[in-house]
């Protein structure tokens, strides 16, 4: 790497919302706060929401489907 054109690379601390805390390393300095991590997000966690998902391709097939032609059955 060239000498002095890169920004300083240190440990910093991220504080989620929720409390938890963890050590990374970026050019921010300081402490990063987020308001949301991997230990509260729904998706890790396994509480995340399924989306009703039935009858979406029917519907979407009688809104755009392919329309038959004449003579075709």
């Amino acid at each position: 790497m060239k000498a002095g054109i890169h920004p300083k690379y240190d440990k910093v601390i991220v504080t989620c919302a929720c409390g938890n805390t963890f050590e990374t390393r970026s050019t921010v300095a300081g402490e990063i706060r987020t308001e949301i991590c991997s230990a509260c997000h729904p998706f890790f966690t396994g509480k995340q929401k399924i989306v009703d998902t039935e009858g979406r391709v029917e519907k979407f097939l009688a809104k755009y489907g392919m329309k038959e032609k004449k003579g075709e059955q």
